[in-house]
Order: C-alpha cells, then structure tokens, then sequence
C-alpha cells in the first residue's frame, strides 16, 4: 500500500476578510448618512431651544395681565414692582432666553426674548393685545416676520 500524504490547501481568498474598496465603499455611506444627518439634528435641538423663547414671553404676559388687573397699570405703583422691572434677573430667564420690557407704559407693554448663546441672534416679542412678532432669526430660518413667530426652519410669515 502506498501511503497518502494530504496537503492541505490554503483557504481561499474570498474568506480572509474585507477588501479596501469594500471598506471604502461603508465609509462612504456612512459619510452621506452623516451629512444629512447632522444638519437636520441640529436644526431639530435649535427648533427645541425656541421653545423657551414662547413659553417665556407667554409665562410673562400673564404675569403682566395678572399685574395689571391688580394694579391697574403696567407700571410700578408704590412698592409693587412690574414684573418687567423685576431686578432678578433668573426670573426674566427661560432656557437660553432673557425677557425685557421693550415699551413699557400705563396701558400697553411689549416683551422682547432675546436669545443668548446656542439661541443668539433669535428675537421675538409679544404685547399687550397678544400680537407676536419675529424681529430676528438666524440666517436660513425665515428672517422677521410682524405677524407671528418663525419657530421653524424656512417658515414664511
């Protein structure tokens, strides 16, 4: 009898793991994915910061009607302070918003949410007869608007 050697044979090379262009090829994808991805993400997180512009301007104006109907004024009567004129300032502070008095008189008021860092360069306002104004935006986000606030990306006034 003759005896048998076996060799073994070397796996192929199809099974020994990733080519580069295939590795390529997922980075790419990876890399379109994050381009669409991203922007929309931080139009969403921006979109979500706004809210503290409204529910601040909302919050204030009824304090300043609540104000009001005790007082029958707007402004400072004796020792009761407008809560426009409140000194703190974390009262007048939601989120990234700080909410002043840009006219302030005996019958009319006008709140002014001005937004600070991640928020800067966002502005609305809301007064007395609960008309609300975009007085500005970030680029890209739909500029002023004197009817309504631009609380979204590319809306129109």
């Amino acid at each position: 009898m003759q005896a048998t050697t076996m060799r073994h044979r070397p796996p192929s090379p199809v099974s020994r793991g990733f080519t580069l262009i295939e590795l390529m090829i997922a980075v790419a994808i990876i890399g379109i994915l994050a381009a669409v991805a991203i922007p929309q993400y931080r139009d969403y997180v921006t979109r979500s910061r706004l809210a503290d512009a409204s529910s601040g301007l909302t919050t204030m104006r009824a304090q300043m009607e609540r104000y009001y109907q005790d007082n029958r004024t707007y402004l400072d009567t004796g020792t009761f302070v407008s809560p426009c004129n409140n000194a703190t300032a974390s009262a007048r502070t939601f989120g990234n918003f700080v909410i002043t008095c840009s006219t302030l008189t005996t019958t009319t008021f006008t709140l002014l949410a001005t937004g600070g860092g991640a928020s800067n360069g966002f502005n609305y306002t809301i007064n007395h007869q609960d008309i609300r104004a975009t007085n500005n935006t970030q680029p890209g986000w739909g500029g002023a608007c004197s009817s309504k606030w631009m609380m979204k990306k590319g809306d129109s006034c």
